[in-house]
């Protein structure tokens, strides 16, 4: 059994997808017999810096999960006292997500603290080594950081090649699939699921979900439902996360496109428990991003058989085959259109989710977490309880 720390997002935060994979990681390990702690932050964004309503969440806090609020991500004499205590705990793996240049100071000092027990293996889970929303200093925060770690988990190849263009050697790095998003519970029937949400059961629903950012492109899909090819398909988009910019622009180019009344806005924060209705309600998951690294909307996509269109923006392509689990495309709103255009008017909807069932299949946790203790140099043995676990 190993004694593995994660330095993370966690409840009470929402965090998004973070919060959510942490949690999902830590039990992955759990179910591999060893013995998993999260700490998360007390205070992870100042006001400043954060966009949305809430950074906490509303939800239960996981009976199963030992997690524990320590770190300020802006007081330094917090990370003083935050890397003695895991110094002194001298955790086998200490296990930290890095997503953003701001959390560089506050991490890579923990890290930095916490190696001096020359036992506990540093490795870091790089979700954006170049941020998608650049501000100045980013690659001077980013490359303290980088110095830090024993060892690096990427999802994506794009993260590969941004983490060795700050001199991180390939050696040190290990590339393994995003791990499906499998904690929202079992699929509901289309039928069930648009009851749910107050939604006509004979309509062909696109979905967009997550926050709502710039590059995610929620505009180049707006611009897309307006062409003049979808007009008889019968299509609503249901936009499904919380507007972390002005709305403003967003209803007006609606209004512009004259598809207002083709969209259903649920941009209030989506809970846990409310994920699979969205989900099981569409009929195809669009993520018209203008760059990106890897995301998380996908892999629920798959937990829940949808076939998708992403953009040929960073790592979705490495995610989504083209023409087989749904459609990658240039991030232009014809180029949208077009494929919207043939998933509908074609019926691919049935041989999409043959391919996307079978593709789901390279998203296993049991690999990733595999590959995160290779990365980490830690004993094989460790992982056969998991495999005993599984038999």
């Amino acid at each position: 059994m190993l004694k593995i720390v994660i330095l993370g997002s966690a409840h009470p935060l929402r965090g998004g997808g973070l919060a959510t994979f942490n949690e999902r990681l830590a039990r992955a390990f759990m179910d591999a017999g060893h013995q998993v702690t999260i700490y998360t932050f007390s205070l992870q964004y100042p006001k400043f810096l954060f966009p949305g309503k809430s950074q906490h969440s509303d939800e239960e806090k996981p009976d199963d999960l030992d997690i524990r609020i320590k770190v300020n991500s802006i007081n330094p004499l917090n990370w003083q006292k935050v890397g003695k205590e895991l110094k002194r705990l001298k955790p086998d793996m200490l296990l930290i997500r890095y997503w953003l240049p701001f959390m560089a100071p506050c991490l890579g000092r923990i890290a930095t603290i916490v190696k001096k027990n020359r036992h506990t293996r540093i490795v870091a889970i790089t979700d954006n080594i170049i941020p998608h929303e650049k501000r100045p200093g980013d690659r001077l925060l980013t490359r303290y950081f980088v110095s830090k770690p024993d060892a690096f988990v990427c999802m994506t190849k794009q993260v590969q090649s941004d983490l060795e263009s700050f001199a991180v050697p390939r050696e040190k790095i290990g590339l393994y699939n995003h791990p499906l998003y499998d904690n929202f519970g079992d699929p509901l029937s289309k039928a069930d699921a648009r009851k749910n949400l107050k939604i006509p059961p004979n309509e062909n629903i696109i979905l967009f979900f997550g926050f709502i950012r710039e590059y995610k492109g929620l505009d180049l899909l707006i611009r897309a439902l307006g062409d003049k090819r979808l007009k008889d398909l019968n299509l609503k988009l249901l936009v499904a996360g919380e507007f972390y910019v002005k709305p403003d622009s967003y209803h007006a180019l609606a209004r512009e496109c004259k598809v207002m009344n083709h969209i259903y806005w649920h941009t209030d924060f989506i809970p846990n428990d409310q994920v699979r209705n969205y989900f099981c309600a569409a009929d195809l998951v669009a993520q018209p991003y203008k760059h990106a690294t890897q995301s998380g909307v996908t892999q629920v996509a798959y937990h829940f058989n949808k076939p998708m269109l992403v953009t040929r923006v960073g790592g979705l392509p490495e995610m989504v085959k083209h023409n087989e689990a749904g459609y990658v495309v240039p991030p232009d709103p014809s180029e949208i259109a077009a494929s919207i255009e043939d998933f509908f008017k074609n019926d691919r909807s049935d041989e999409m989710v043959i391919s996307v069932k079978r593709e789901k299949k390279r998203f296993s946790w049991e690999q990733f977490i595999k590959g995160i203790l290779k990365e980490a140099k830690l004993d094989a043995d460790a992982l056969m309880p998991f495999i005993l676990h599984r038999a």
